[in-house]
């Protein structure tokens, strides 16, 4: 398929593709910057390797080079700048980039050979380099390392084609008009965000980028600009509820919905956004899948409380044992990074991917989410245990009589 960045450019050329609330690309200005900090990776030796490694915010720096990346050809390592030095060096040793890129404000002193700050690659003259024209299906376009739940961080590699299938299952879900504008308040260091980022390349969409989330800036964004989506997570929609709360103005004439995601969800805020006609579209995915794979639609929103919906179009879902969550999507990884069978040995004989999720399934085929599997099987063995002590107890007192 062609280049996703070059395509837009041509397709859509005067239509923003970012804005940060300070400037506002357009997918032409936007092919051009990326174009140019393509060159200075290059003359920098930055694109040496197969993969390059970004620590960064939401920041419109951050966001054009992640793009100047992927122009380029070569794999983008995410790295939380949450994390410890001691976590940060295991994931680098482990995904061996050429660098990695460190936004200024986030540099530690502990950072030195194989790191460098933003602003040293910008006074780097520019190369004549050309993006390439084609991103291929198979083609690592991202690297991001779990949450580690179930054991130590892995790197999950998302494919061009996971990103294209995702973005592709979301739109038919969700609709789509040359009038969206899709918030980011979520980190594009995690899939919630640099999924959106992968969409408005997609779509040819424009991206409001934000910063980090401040409710107050939230609300006033959601008020005042022509924004049709926003990401969230309960804790920022619970934040925001409260807001609605204090004032009758509604979100702007062009909002559709706030895809709900990140984990479960209360039916008392739901009401709530009922109560303020926010349309939420709740939904379920992970790292592996490249975001969502489950939604609500419109429609089913209200009347679906709790439920994250049905399989979107691409994605097939049944129980397992247990009631495990199993999955078959194009939007799943190809694998883990160095870990040659780790993904296998989570699939069933017949291929189906077991989420470590369990749930169920109402007359109508609705997903509910109840919870992880390995927390039910440590919630069994804690009542087994309880149990046999109350056994021991009992025998000990029939003893006693």
């Amino acid at each position: 398929m062609d280049n996703w960045i070059l395509k837009q450019a041509y397709l859509v050329p005067n239509r923003i593709a970012v804005d940060d609330g300070k400037t506002q690309l357009t997918f032409a200005k936007l092919k051009q910057e990326v174009i140019k900090l393509s060159g200075q990776l290059k003359t920098a030796d930055v694109l040496e390797g197969q993969r390059v490694a970004i620590m960064t915010s939401n920041s419109l720096s951050g966001y054009l080079l992640a793009l100047a990346i992927l122009g380029s050809n070569r794999s983008i390592v995410w790295i939380n700048w949450r994390l410890s030095d001691e976590e940060i060096t295991r994931q680098l040793k482990d995904s061996n980039p050429s660098m990695c890129l460190v936004e200024d404000k986030l540099w530690r002193d502990s950072f030195q050979k194989g790191f460098m700050k933003f602003s040293s690659l910008m006074r780097v003259p520019a190369a004549n380099y050309q993006l390439v024209s084609e991103f291929h299906d198979e083609d690592v376009a991202s690297i991001m390392y779990t949450s580690g739940t179930t054991g130590r961080p892995k790197g999950v590699m998302q494919t061009f084609g996971n990103h294209f299938a995702s973005a592709v299952s979301s739109s038919l879900n969700l609709g789509l008009s040359a009038e969206d504008e899709w918030l980011c308040a979520v980190p594009i260091f995690h899939i919630s965000g640099f999924s959106i980022m992968m969409r408005g390349l997609i779509y040819g969409m424009t991206i409001r980028l934000v910063s980090h989330f401040q409710p107050e800036n939230i609300d006033q964004i959601l008020t005042t600009e022509p924004i049709s989506t926003v990401s969230v997570v309960p804790y920022m929609l619970k934040k925001l509820l409260t807001l609605r709360a204090q004032h009758d103005v509604p979100y702007n004439s062009n909002f559709r919905c706030m895809l709900l995601g990140g984990g479960p969800i209360d039916h008392q805020t739901l009401k709530l956004c009922q109560k303020y006609r926010i349309p939420v579209v709740q939904s379920y995915g992970m790292t592996e899948t490249c975001s969502q794979i489950v939604a609500l639609n419109y429609e089913d929103a209200e009347r679906r409380i709790g439920s994250v919906g049905k399989p979107l179009f691409l994605t097939q879902l049944k129980l397992g044992e247990n009631q495990e969550i199993l999955i078959k999507t194009p939007a799943l990884t190809k694998g883990y990074l160095n870990r040659s069978n780790a993904l296998e040995s989570k699939k069933t004989s017949d291929g189906w991917y077991k989420t470590g999720d369990i749930g169920h399934l109402d007359n109508d085929g609705f997903l509910y989410v109840d919870g992880r599997i390995d927390d039910m099987i440590i919630f069994a063995v804690r009542i087994f245990s309880q149990m046999k002590s109350s056994r021991s107890i009992l025998q000990e007192k029939k003893l006693m009589k």
